[in-house]
């Protein structure tokens, strides 16, 4: 077993090209996995196989995240500036209806209200377009399933961060029970309760930061209160058997690749090595 998981930003939108737009990126991308046959796995499914990776449907597969979770994830919008922009889950679906080939995603989203709706002010458009309205929809939906990227992402633009006598702008700064238990499992409280009877799984390291206590403590041993099974960072490796489940890798869009051929290259090696 070896996965490639890829990541995008939908609120990446300062153009419509390919370097300039994650949603004209994934629109391409997803015909670049289709030509290489690669299948799209769910990223749940990547995690159950580590329990037994023998027993895996699938030896070398991609699958989908995204992070933060706007409107842009679920919603066509009229962008202020670069026009309509198909959804995330509209470019999966289309891929579907055109090709016949199934590809889901995992999208990671800020719980707070208060601080989706400061990142919707100050770093978005300020149209409202940061709420969870679409999370109980997602929740029942094949193509975007909903996951945990923390309770405010520690995030600089916050009014009132759950960790305010941290440095922001980094979530290896949260290494203590109490850090830890507001930003993760009140997170996933919120989320299980929003999309019930869907509960989310995993978890993604906002910033792509970790530290010793979240991924040899916290993590694991809280497991049954907080319900994760697995968690993500941003350090470009596969997933394969002999992975962390809690510092699993991920590439992201714009930072590990900035184009198709960028893409091929990245899959066709890392995902013909053995392991």
């Amino acid at each position: 077993m070896r996965t490639v998981v890829l990541t995008y930003h939908s609120v990446n939108i300062n153009g419509n090209d390919y370097g300039s737009n994650d949603h004209i990126a994934l629109l391409h991308d997803l015909r670049v996995i289709a030509e290489l046959g690669l299948p799209v796995v769910p990223l749940r499914q990547v995690v159950v196989a580590l329990d037994d990776p023998a027993s895996a449907p699938f030896e070398r597969a991609v699958a989908l995240s995204c992070d933060d979770g706007s409107w842009f994830d679920w919603h066509d919008l009229p962008h202020p500036t670069w026009g309509m922009q198909r959804s995330f889950r509209g470019i999966l679906h289309d891929h579907h209806r055109d090709t016949g080939i199934a590809a889901g995603m995992s999208s990671f989203v800020i719980a707070s209200p208060q601080a989706r709706a400061d990142l919707d002010r100050l770093s978005l458009i300020d149209k409202g377009w940061w709420d969870d309205s679409w999370w109980p929809q997602a929740a029942t939906d094949s193509l975007l399933r909903i996951e945990n990227h923390s309770w405010d992402h520690n995030h600089e633009a916050v009014s009132q961060r759950v960790a305010p006598n941290t440095v922001p702008g980094s979530f290896s700064v949260i290494d203590n029970f109490e850090r830890a238990d507001r930003q993760i499992h009140q997170a996933s409280d919120y989320l299980n309760r929003h999309c019930a009877p869907w509960r989310s799984t995993l978890f993604a390291y906002p910033y792509g930061d970790s530290n010793d206590y979240l991924q040899r403590e916290y993590l694991p041993s809280f497991q049954h209160q907080h319900g994760l099974r697995a968690a993500f960072t941003t350090e470009p490796k596969p997933i394969t058997p002999t992975s962390d489940r809690w510092a699993l890798g991920r590439y992201v869009c714009g930072f590990h690749w900035n184009s198709p051929d960028d893409l091929r290259n990245l899959l066709m090696p890392t995902l013909s090595a053995t392991w």
